[in-house]
């Protein structure tokens, strides 16, 4: 029976860190695209509120990125990502495309 090499465990804390990045990116995307919309019109109090909210929720969000990115770039093995981070990341995913639909309509 051989026995299975063991697995470097480099990699995935580097896989995790680009995903992390990515989704930055993707949520910068995302944020920029509903001021845009919201600026593209008379957006109303509603819409502005909208779009004040996705930038503190997108100014959240980066805050959690940075975070968890420095974390994994330690040169010790990474901490698990908390229940409070995980939770703090979906809330401010839902939070924008609430604020998204909200500038939208």
């Amino acid at each position: 029976m051989t026995a299975l090499p063991e697995r470097d465990p480099g990699l995935q804390p580097e896989r995790t860190r680009l995903a992390w990045r990515r989704t930055t990116l993707s949520f910068t995307v995302a944020a920029v695209l509903a001021a845009r919309q919201a600026a593209g019109g008379d957006p109303g109090p509603a819409g502005l509120i909208a779009v004040a909210l996705s930038v503190l929720v997108w100014l959240v969000f980066l805050r959690l990125a940075h975070v968890r990115l420095r974390v994994l770039g330690a040169a010790h093995r990474p901490a698990v990502l908390s229940a409070r981070g995980a939770l703090g990341a979906v809330a401010c995913t839902v939070a924008l495309a609430a604020f998204a639909v909200a500038v939208v309509i």
